[in-house]
């Protein structure tokens, strides 16, 4: 009762408003994020483009949200948090309903590229906010609060995108975010007083276009190196090597420059330098199985659209149960619990690798269920660990470089797990072929081959069909077994986490 007490005192109207602008804001942010893959069929048919073009929109997008978000800090050290918001917002809201308005792939694209910079600022000044405008020993339940914004997003943009755009149009999937925008605007109109500002810091344009640089040639280079056959494409060799090169070269900016886009006070807290790798393989988890599933139950197993979008909120149910255990658990011992969560994660991977061609859904549901709540129990106590040893005018700057780390692991990890799987099925493909001979005897067995014949043409369609079904499973369990190994393996990175004190209310904050 005495520790309800203290909490409530904190609990103010303004910050009450905060939190709850703040979840919508990172909720509007994730469903555009996953939106859009749904309905690309009929934007493809209606702009009259090929699936290779179309692709674009999502492409131009990451590349120009990977490129936007490093400047958070900087930007709202110098406009304030409310004028950074309410721009933000007001930005993201107006390039939305463009998107829904356009009238060719290139006006689409164009706006994809405005929503990524406007909404590339919301997580990370979201996270940053909260943290910095609550105690310490509140920052579990403010992050497990902001968590669920954070994962019904990605998960709620497919269900209702896809339902709108099947009853409407799919322009309809960008004109249903719009409303919610402006609410969001009006909320960061009222919980922000715009006094975080510090106007005498500088932006740091060198440093920041020698980041933006890196980081756009490399989600350039991960999100088409698959498709142009890697270093085998003029493209990615110059992709590569701009990145590397304007990587190095901001380093070295980031070493001698007097005012650093991020501050150099960051990378001395251990814990926040951990964080950050920890945050590369939690955006990893994220999305991986998210962009996994739904070719898989749509090309292997032959489940229709509608029941592959109902499934995928089984990931939604895992994230919410994790709530009702995260914040005790985290403030009882943050690095149990997030070793906890990992360990869910790698025994919910395993069981994927364990699928095969005949998966039921149930199979689906609780595999998804356990890696979204082993997700949802590893965030919150991740990001107690590194933000709590960090000043509070650090909160921003540092929560703008940790997902900058968290949305390029994303993108690293699903084009890492594309090669896996495109490389494996192609390897067992050509492997499982070598089977089809005249020579083999299963094939004069009738209750075995069935119409699995290489006698006619359509008996070898269907076996070649079978093959690459087959061979594609095999690429999907490769894939999952990468993603049961990268967890396992971060168990000890948690481990290297510096202990922090408990706080209470009253003190140690």
């Amino acid at each position: 009762m005495v520790q309800s007490g203290a909490m409530l005192q904190y609990m103010t109207f303004r910050r009450v408003l905060l939190v709850a602008t703040v979840q919508l804001t990172t909720l509007l942010f994730g469903m555009t994020i996953t939106v859009v893959a749904v309905v690309m069929p009929q934007m493809q048919g209606a702009l009259s483009a090929t699936q290779d073009q179309v692709a674009w929109t999502i492409t131009f997008n990451l590349v120009a949200t990977a490129i936007a978000t490093p400047i958070t800090g900087a930007l709202a050290a110098r406009l304030g948090w409310r004028n950074l918001l309410l721009g933000s917002v007001g930005g993201f809201t107006i390039s939305t309903a463009l998107c829904g308005l356009s009238t060719s792939l290139e006006m689409l694209v164009l706006f994809r590229v405005l929503q990524g910079v406007f909404g590339a600022p919301l997580l990370p000044l979201g996270q940053g906010m909260l943290m910095a405008s609550f105690p310490k020993h509140m920052h579990a339940l403010v992050l497990m609060l902001w968590g669920i914004g954070g994962v019904f997003g990605p998960v709620l943009g497919p269900i209702f995108g896809g339902f709108v755009a099947e009853a409407i149009d799919w322009r309809w999937a960008f004109f249903m975010i719009v409303p919610f925008g402006l609410v969001g605007m009006l909320g960061a109109w009222f919980s922000l007083d715009g006094k975080e500002r510090d106007a005498g810091r500088r932006v740091d344009w060198p440093g920041y276009a020698l980041l933006a640089t890196a980081i756009g040639a490399a989600t350039l280079m991960l999100n088409r190196g698959q498709r142009l056959d890697w270093f085998e494409s003029t493209e990615i060799i110059i992709e590569a090597s701009v990145c590397a090169v304007a990587f190095y070269l901001y380093l070295v900016h980031t070493v001698t420059a007097s005012n650093p886009l991020f501050q150099r006070e960051l990378f001395r807290d251990r814990n926040f330098v951990i964080g950050l790798a920890m945050s590369l393989l939690m955006g990893m988890f994220g999305y991986t199985p998210m962009v996994m599933f739904p070719p898989l139950l749509s090309d292997v197993a032959g489940y229709p659209e509608s029941i592959i979008g109902t499934l995928l909120t089984s990931r939604g149910i895992g994230n919410w149960l994790s709530f009702v255990l995260v914040v005790q658990f985290t403030r009882v011992s943050a690095r149990g619990c997030l070793i906890f969560g990992l360990v869910c994660q790698a025994i919910a991977s395993g069981a994927m690798a364990q699928l095969d061609v005949n998966i039921t859904m149930f199979d689906v549901y609780w595999t998804n269920v356990l890696h979204g709540f082993g997700f949802g129990i590893a965030y919150t106590p991740m990001s107690v660990l590194a933000f709590t040893t960090l000043r509070p005018h650090l909160m921003v700057d540092g929560s703008s470089l940790f997902n900058v780390m968290r949305h390029f692991g994303s993108v690293l990890f699903i084009s890492v797990a594309i090669v896996v799987l495109t490389r494996s099925t192609a390897q067992s493909y050509s492997g499982m072929r070598e089977w089809v001979s005249p020579f083999n005897t299963l094939f004069t067995m009738p209750g075995v081959s069935g119409d699995w014949t290489h006698g006619t043409l359509g008996g070898l369609t269907k076996l070649s069909d079978e093959i690459l079904r087959q061979a594609s499973m095999i690429g999907y369990i490769n894939a999952f077994y990468l993603l049961a190994a990268t967890a396992a393996l971060s168990v000890p990175l948690a481990l290297a986490f510096r202990p922090v004190a408990k706080p209470t209310a009253d003190g140690g904050d």
